[in-house]
């Protein structure tokens, strides 16, 4: 009777030690698990609130050449004399010049962050800004039809930073 206890007590403590082991691998497993799916979240977070915060730059940007845009056309509205309307929109493409700088590189840090679709959407608001600003140089030099021109790439703009916004919403969505 003795060596049947002995037998029990030896496979009772086996087990539990088994029961341990089995137990600690577990939630070592899982605690690897959960510290690896913590990781991915902070990772997802960071790479979110970079690209939210890439997005805004650029938007606030493109904000503030588009206000310089409608100033232009304040201009032609407000001002019956050539040469004031002249000096005023020279006035403006100065202030261009100087918002087009900010622009550019906020255009560089979301092709940088990405994803594609809103890089690409980025650098087309890029090229449609340069078309208006380049309109907006033969309207200083009094070219037939410039203004025409001038207003035409104004609402390419407008149209491509309506894009960009949808892309870079489409890809808040998906990070």
């Amino acid at each position: 009777m003795t060596d049947s206890t002995v037998w029990v007590a030896v496979f009772t403590g086996a087990t539990a030690v088994l029961a341990s082991w089995v137990t600690t691998q577990g939630n070592a497993r899982a605690a690897r698990v959960q510290a690896e799916a913590s990781a991915r979240v902070q990772h997802r977070d960071r790479i979110r609130e970079t690209r939210r915060g890439a997005y805004l730059d650029l938007m606030e940007q493109a904000h503030l050449t588009g206000q310089l845009y409608w100033r232009v056309g304040d201009a032609y509205a407000q001002l019956d004399d050539p040469d004031d309307r002249l000096t005023r929109v020279q006035e403006l493409r100065d202030e261009l010049r100087g918002a087009f700088d900010p622009l550019m590189r906020a255009v560089r840090v979301v092709v940088l962050e990405g994803p594609v679709p809103a890089a690409e959407a980025a650098t087309a608001l890029q090229q449609a800004a340069a078309q208006a600003n380049r309109a907006l140089w033969h309207v200083t030099r009094g070219d037939p039809g410039a203004h025409q021109r001038f207003d035409g790439a104004h609402e390419v703009f407008r149209h491509t930073l309506e894009r960009f916004t949808g892309t870079a919403r489409d890809a808040m969505n998906t990070v």
